[in-house]
């Protein structure tokens, strides 16, 4: 962001310059203009056959030497406006570095496998924003197993999420209807938040609408009456004032844009939840992740050129150095056993657990040696894990 701002200020000169020129040489030429139309005048006061007068020579003399010294302030002017200009991509070039080359595996994509993988998040990339076209002519293309791409169902739900943005509800209520014995298993919501997103959007349409409204009430909220009692009696509530319009009662919050926002955020969160997938294309994930750790990168390859560091990662499966990423995206570049405190591979790769804890696969494999189970139970205590395993 620092970058950012230290070429927007160099753009912001330019253009306050620019403005200032624009203007100064809007006046200079309306003064020439008027030089030349005195100067019109003054020589069609004689007739064609008179010659110059003295008075008409110096006004035409006058005219030559203004007009010179204003178009050499204009031409001084604009090759200024050429440095502050050229000032702009020292900026850039300064803030930002061109060549990433240094910060990246040369070799990661010349193994066919890697390709094929790329392709295949691509592919289901394309396929969970609904354009199926395109991820079948890149299957095509690329050559890519059809039996390798699973299409997940999370194009509905992007459908549908999107449908609940601009204020329709029909297809996330036949969606909830269609499980709603499985999100009442998971107590969730969403049933709830979308009927009674409905229930206002009728009570909107005013007076005349309150029949509507209540016969709704009455097919759709009893079942929610034991979890949501207090919300159901707000929405009740309302009803009283209908006649001055709900956007001027207490309940106004009911109709705000933002119960539509967190509504379709709690669809997209639980029909995942529900579907057993990811609720973020991996793609998108992998390039925030990849964008927020380049600016360390590039730093630490700064670091490296002034000590004539070379080649410190590569060949290597982890990242040279520690990158934070946002808390609801924890990632590592590499797995470290909690227990045995050792890197994994692909001979020994992390195994979890039943109760959700992670640990490598050699310790996994010495869980059924009493002794270890002790030392185990020990170091678990000590790391200030609970138990991973009864």
């Amino acid at each position: 962001m620092e970058s950012c701002a230290a070429v927007e200020k160099e753009v912001e000169k330019v253009i306050n310059k620019f403005s200032a020129i624009n203007d100064h040489s809007q006046r200079i030429i309306g003064d020439v203009i008027s030089l030349i139309e005195k100067l019109r005048a003054s020589i069609a006061e004689g007739t064609p056959d008179n010659k110059v007068t003295p008075g008409q020579a110096e006004v035409l003399n006058d005219a030559l030497t203004k007009t010179k010294d204003k178009l050499q302030r204009l031409t001084t002017e604009h090759r200024d406006l050429h440095g502050t200009v050229s000032k702009v991509g020292k900026a850039i070039d300064r803030n930002f570095v061109a060549d990433f080359t240094a910060t990246s595996r040369t070799d990661a994509f010349q193994n066919e496998r890697n390709v094929m993988l790329l392709n295949k998040i691509m592919a289901q990339h394309f396929y969970r924003q609904g354009m199926d076209d395109v991820a079948d002519t890149l299957i095509k293309e690329s050559g890519l197993p059809a039996e390798d791409i699973v299409p997940e169902p999370y194009a509905e739900l992007h459908r549908i999420w999107e449908a609940i943005h601009n204020g329709k509800l029909a297809p996330a209520l036949d969606w909830a209807s269609r499980y709603s014995a499985e999100l009442d298993a998971r107590n969730s919501s969403l049933e709830f938040k979308l009927h009674r997103l409905a229930f206002m959007q009728i009570l909107n349409e005013g007076v005349q609408a309150q029949t509507e409204a209540i016969s709704y009430a009455r097919t759709n909220f009893a079942k929610f009456v034991r979890r949501f009692e207090k919300d159901i009696q707000i929405l009740m509530g309302t009803l009283i004032y209908l006649p001055i319009g709900i956007h001027n009662s207490p309940y106004k919050y009911l109709t705000a844009p933002e119960m539509w926002i967190e509504t379709a955020d709690v669809f997209l969160k639980d029909s995942c939840q529900l579907l057993g997938i990811n609720k973020d294309s991996p793609l998108p994930v992998i390039v925030n992740a990849g964008c927020t750790a380049l600016p360390a990168l590039l730093n630490l390859k700064q670091v490296m050129m002034s000590r004539q560091v070379t080649g410190i990662w590569n060949g290597r499966d982890e990242l040279p150095i520690e990158i934070d990423l946002e808390p609801e995206n924890r990632f590592h570049s590499i797995f470290a056993c909690p227990i045995l405190r050792q890197q994994s591979s692909e001979d020994n790769p992390p195994m979890k657990l039943l109760c959700g804890h992670v640990i490598s696969r050699d310790a996994l494999n010495k869980l059924s040696n009493g002794p270890m189970y002790v030392i185990l139970l020990f170091l678990c205590v000590f790391s200030q894990l609970p138990r991973p395993f009864p």
